[in-house]
């Protein structure tokens, strides 16, 4: 397997990015990452690799790129002036089927992501436009697929109707989830609620679900995304992308609530002792590192968007998230569903 990494995006550099690469092959034989950036800068940090991680760095291959695009431009900045950017020439690569590369991962400026991809890939056939989505954890050990996260901040009915079918699509590749459980959030169950486009939706994702595309539940809230009763939460851009961020948000502070409970006293320190087993599941089931990497769904080569906050931790979960899609060829299954729909 072989993935394009943008090593100029993100909010720490690319030292983290690098670190995070070079553990992900460490861990995968078979991986090997293209890391665009300028040559002489991915040469340097790859020199400064601690072992065993160095010992991995001949499958990191350094492709030059001297640009980057910035974290404030536009996605019309970025078609405009970002041709040679570490982001576009990694996506120029995974355009090309002889290249040989099978994703691409960016931590980079989510707008200039989406833009670029859409120009250098296209859509699948019949899909307009890309829906960003990533793993919620949720009860029962189960997970739910948000989308949208941000690539359509304002959605019309029809759109939230096709995300409806690539979240699906990904639970069932992905997940082997024969008929996932879709819903649309909002604010409240009753009929009357929510705005035009979430009821108009409602009414096309009935009929829907009348053809067993997916087990459609309709209207849920924000808290049945952590029920593990839905599989799929389908809403615009920007609900999901604040949902996402408070979910973060939450799930960090109460680690840290737990753990400063427990060392407030003498006896809460004792009991942590014997709590420390349950403490570490429960702060590695909650680390929002761990879901880290989000598709973009609808593309006809797979994408995948790391949180730009992203240590390298994360940014090596992003990977693991790319190669999981690979493995499962999500484009053409996608495809696959987007044919059968009504």
């Amino acid at each position: 397997m072989r993935i394009a990494i943008d090593v100029m995006g993100g909010d720490h550099g690319s030292r983290a990015i690098i670190h995070g690469a070079a553990r992900a092959v460490q861990d995968n034989p078979a991986l090997t990452l293209e890391l665009f950036g300028p040559r002489q800068h991915v040469m340097a940090e790859l020199s400064r690799l601690p072992q065993p991680l160095a010992a991995a760095a001949s499958r990191l291959v350094p492709r030059d790129a001297a640009d980057a695009v910035p974290q404030e431009a536009t996605a019309a900045w970025a078609l405009r002036h970002g041709q040679g950017s570490s982001m576009a020439l990694m996506l120029d690569a995974l355009s090309h089927t002889h290249s040989g590369i099978d994703a691409a991962v960016s931590a980079g400026n989510t707008a200039a992501l989406v833009a670029l991809s859409r120009r250098a890939l296209g859509m699948l056939p019949g899909i307009s436009r890309p829906a960003i989505s990533t793993a919620i954890p949720a009860r029962k050990q189960r997970q739910c697929y948000l989308l949208d996260l941000g690539a359509n901040v304002d959605s019309p009915a029809q759109r939230l109707v096709d995300f409806a079918v690539m979240g699906s699509a990904m639970a069932q590749c992905v997940d082997g989830i024969e008929k996932p459980r879709v819903a649309l959030l909002n604010v409240g169950a009753e009929a009357t609620k929510g705005s035009a486009s979430v009821r108009e939706a409602d009414v096309i994702l009935c009929r829907y679900a009348a053809q067993g595309v997916f087990d459609y539940r309709g209207y849920a809230e924000g808290g049945d995304l952590y029920s593990g009763c839905v599989d799929v939460m389908v809403c615009d851009g920007f609900v999901g992308n604040a949902v996402l961020k408070s979910s973060e948000g939450l799930a960090s502070m109460l680690v840290e609530r737990v753990q400063a409970a427990f060392e407030s006293r003498l006896s809460g320190r004792l009991a942590s002792l014997l709590a420390r087993p349950v403490l570490k599941r429960l702060k590695r089931e909650l680390d929002p590192v761990r879901y880290n990497g989000a598709s973009l769904l609808g593309l006809s080569r797979i994408v995948v968007k790391s949180h730009g906050g992203a240590h390298a931790e994360g940014f090596y979960y992003a990977i693991l998230r790319a190669m999981q899609e690979v493995e499962h060829n999500l484009p053409e299954r996608l495809a696959e569903r987007w044919r059968a729909a009504p």
